[in-house]
């Protein structure tokens, strides 16, 4: 009976990614859309300029984004090759909690915290 739980989580969370994938795939192909809409002539320096930032923030945008769609299909990777909810430093289960928060983590919370505080001591 147990494992039938353990399906039905493994469900959740697949549909919860897929979700999330299926909403930035969305929101990406509207900045993308809106970049090459907005491909006019600027005469004015100004205009140009500003036109650049907005540019490069986007593309900043799609960055961050393209990271996070690669993070979510390897979780989906994860559930489909029996290591979601693993963590990958201590091989211990990842709370149901934490997994609700971030279900594209790989570490658990214990793990999570040491990595940050080796981060803070060499000041990344």
């Amino acid at each position: 009976m147990g494992s039938l739980m353990e399906k039905e989580k493994l469900e959740f969370f697949r549909n919860l990614l897929n979700e999330r994938l299926e909403n930035l795939l969305i929101e990406a192909e509207r900045a993308v859309t809106g970049m090459t809409n907005s491909k006019g002539e600027f005469p004015d320096p100004t205009d140009r300029a500003s036109h650049e930032s907005e540019r490069n923030f986007m593309l900043r945008i799609k960055d961050r984004e393209s990271k996070l769609i690669n993070k979510i299909k390897d979780a989906i990777e994860r559930i489909d090759n029996g290591t979601f909810g693993i963590c990958e430093v201590c091989g211990e289960e990842i709370s149901e909690k934490r997994l609700m928060a971030r279900p594209m983590t790989t570490l658990c919370i214990k793990c999570k915290i040491k990595q940050e505080e080796e981060e803070k001591k060499r000041g990344l």
